[in-house]
């Protein structure tokens, strides 16, 4: 576990922390993330992206045809009486 000793600095209205180079790139922090109170500890993680790059990865799969559905669409009664185009 790294232990990094930094000051509390003025920011503003506020108060803040300067997080080392080091740790930013070992926890690969990005310009946005979370801040938790856990018991007695101040947590500070990536910020979650559940989807992040799925577009990325949608193109590709355009571009290798791998974008079709696998089954053959099944219809349900609705769809056959009720749907219009």
């Amino acid at each position: 576990m790294n232990t990094i000793r930094t000051q509390i600095v003025r920011v503003g209205n506020s108060r803040g922390i300067r997080i080392p180079r080091l740790l930013i790139d070992q926890l690969g922090l990005d310009n946005e993330v979370e801040i938790a109170v856990e018991g007695n500890h101040l947590v500070i993680r990536s910020l979650s992206r559940p989807r992040y790059g799925w577009d990325e990865q949608f193109r590709a799969m355009a571009i290798h045809g791998d974008d079709r559905l696998l089954d053959k669409p099944a219809p349900t009664k609705w769809d056959r009486k009720e749907w219009q185009w």
